[in-house]
């Protein structure tokens, strides 16, 4: 269960890599027995402010805490820290056993709370077989790093990390070498490990359904700027500007004018919402998503439009539906066939509100999440 204790503080972080800044005065705070995720495009900067939290790169300026301690200058193997990278980075010539127990091996019996060599080596073992059943890789422990599945070896090196037990575990993007069921299991995998243990997971990804599936809190971020931190739910939900809300999920965004408070209008006509607070005939950004829109009778829609497209998905159709000017994205569990016209319905409470603003502009609350997490 997440706790309400800071662990570890971003204070105005910088990073620049000569000319280039990467992220620019990053403010943030992770929990104890948090998991967190850090979301984002390609080379918004979130592979990087991991490799700052765990000492693999310096910050430019700015302040990294650790339970209120400063840790700039402490190296990564004497921060209570693990990494799992993508590539795994585990010893082809060693067996599973003994990659595991790698780490393990370099400490002394008093540093493994132990006296002698043999408790030490009697230790190893029951904390390697712990780990293997943690990640379900029991009767393994012989076998090759080279005859293992690529889930396998993902697992393997989890269950390296873990096996020091650190009180972070930093996630650089651990499932993007698998295929996609496998991927997906893994994610409630992990999830079931983090919460067995009870340690922090700070887990990067650019893959919104994996951060939706699997965090507490997800941290969102493009041109190393954090765009809006909040719980999962929220961040689909109330999306802060036009980025997060194109980038979690789908969403179709069109220009609207806030009349008055609960009275937007877009796309030609007035719509009932729930947003307050703007000046009266105030440019906005108005995120509808498309299984928000109810597709009815033409002659009770708040929209009409003829549908152009119709996709299966699976679980639902995608159909696009031309109305005036513009194109709606709508998805439903009922088919309407290509050339229908059809109307369209939106409740206030699905409508949702932006200011007009660039991505820069963001202001992140993180105050927010506490009330929810």
């Amino acid at each position: 269960m997440v706790q309400d204790t800071r662990l570890i503080e971003l204070k105005g972080v910088c990073k620049n890599f000569g000319d280039t800044q990467v992220l620019r005065d990053v403010d943030l705070y992770i929990r104890k027995c948090e998991f967190i995720t850090l979301l984002g495009p390609s080379g918004c900067g979130k592979t990087t402010l991991l490799r700052i939290i765990g000492g693999f790169e310096m910050p430019s300026s700015g302040e990294v805490l650790f339970e209120g301690k400063d840790m700039t200058g402490i190296p990564p193997y004497k921060r209570r820290i693990n990494t799992v990278f993508q590539k795994y980075a585990l010893f082809g010539h060693l067996n599973v056993f003994d990659n595991i127990a790698f780490g393990l091996n370099l400490k002394t019996p008093e540093q493994m709370g132990v006296k002698t060599k043999k408790e030490k080596k009697e230790e190893i073992a029951r904390r390697v077989h712990r780990m293997l059943k943690l990640v379900k890789m029991e009767g393994y422990e012989k076998r090759s790093i080279d005859a293992l599945s690529g889930g396998q070896q993902q697992r393997i090196a989890i269950a390296r990390a873990l096996v020091n037990e650190p009180e972070v575990l930093l996630l650089d993007e651990p499932l993007g070498a698998l295929d996609l069921k496998l991927r997906k299991e893994m994610q409630l995998e992990l999830k079931a490990m983090q919460q067995q243990l009870g340690i922090t997971f700070i887990y990067v990804t650019h893959d919104q359904e994996e951060a939706l599936t699997m965090s507490d809190t997800i941290a969102v971020i493009n041109g190393g700027r954090i765009q809006q931190i909040d719980n999962p739910k929220r961040i689909y939900d109330e999306p802060v500007n036009a980025f997060v809300a194109d980038f979690i999920g789908e969403s179709n965004i069109v220009d609207g004018v806030m009349l008055e408070d609960d009275l937007v209008k877009f796309s030609g006509v007035e719509f009932q919402c729930v947003d307050e607070g703007f000046d009266t005939n105030e440019p906005v950004d108005v995120v509808i998503r498309p299984e928000d829109i109810m597709i009815v009778g033409e002659d009770v829609g708040m929209l009409t439009g003829t549908v152009q497209s119709v996709i299966f998905k699976g679980v639902h159709y995608e159909m696009m539906v031309e109305s005036g000017e513009r194109t709606w994205k709508v998805h439903s569990t009922t088919m309407q066939p290509v050339g229908t016209s059809v109307g369209m319905t939106i409740v206030p409470y699905n409508i949702h509100i932006m200011r007009k603003a660039t991505t820069a502009d963001a202001v992140p609350v993180q105050d927010k999440t506490n009330k929810e997490a």
